[in-house]
């Protein structure tokens, strides 16, 4: 058998790099295994105002990497590999990963999740080709775009949607938003923000890009295109309704 470590962490999200910050103060011997790179999905958030004690202008990718550093600074080893199987009975817990095995007295999951879709025909078909689940404007600039959502995430994308976009209109299937007031008053307040209330959609079409989308009304079902204008050509649809764990790998390992 190779090490066993006191602890293994798996991933690497801010619940990761603080379980493996601590294990690592404590003086346990800690292996932190991440797939990809560090942060989930924080690092793809603009703008965090509800971090303890950040009274600066926080990005995601900027809390990250001092998360990343105090892990360093507590010693823990690193592995970036995917983990395809997990035997967690007995003493010594047992992860298989595509490129070595792993042994642990202890396991902390901190897989993270990923975005839930819309569900609706032609989302999958233009991911990345004007749908998308993180606010990058960069190809939408001067364009109209359209949030799915109305919690917190979803408002605050919006919001920073609206430094490039030329138009914002929030789609959400209620007629308020869960966001947090504070939240919401700046959204109210932002002069390129629309909102399209009870509205939800539907289908999603376009030729290589999107150009149209049909929303229903969830009050009356009825339902309508909407295109994009005429000199754009295509509009920008950026989906916040939520997350799935990434959990499928303990399925039938641990009670879910």
């Amino acid at each position: 058998m190779d090490k066993v470590y006191d602890i293994i962490v798996l991933g690497a999200g801010p619940a990761g790099l603080t379980a493996a910050s601590y294990a690592g103060r404590a003086r346990m011997d800690t292996l932190l295994i991440e797939g990809t790179k560090d942060g989930g999905q924080i690092v793809i958030t603009n703008e965090i105002e509800n971090y303890p004690g950040s009274l600066e202008e926080e990005s995601g990718p900027s809390l990250i990497a001092r998360m990343t550093k105090q892990v360093e600074k507590f010693g823990a080893d690193r592995v970036t590999d995917t983990i395809v199987d997990v035997e967690l009975e007995g003493k010594v817990k047992h992860l298989k990963g595509n490129h070595g095995d792993y042994y642990a007295k202890a396991v902390v999951i901190a897989t993270g999740a990923s975005p839930r879709p819309i569900g609706c025909p032609g989302e999958k078909e233009f991911t990345g080709k004007g749908v998308s689940y993180c606010a990058t404007a960069n190809f939408f600039e001067d364009f109209e775009v359209y949030v799915v959502g109305g919690g917190d995430s979803a408002v605050e994308e919006a919001m920073y949607l609206t430094k490039f976009a030329r138009k914002v209109t929030l789609v959400h299937r209620r007629d308020e938003l869960r966001a947090a007031k504070s939240i919401q008053e700046k959204a109210f307040a932002n002069p390129k923000m629309a909102f399209m209330w009870n509205t939800t959609i539907e289908e999603i079409k376009g030729d290589g890009v999107v150009t149209s989308m049909i929303v229903k009304d969830t009050k009356t079902g009825e339902t309508r295109e909407i295109e994009a204008d005429e000199e754009d050509g295509t509009f920008g649809i950026f989906v916040f309704v939520g997350f799935d764990p990434k959990s499928q790998l303990f399925e039938g390992k641990l009670e879910m």
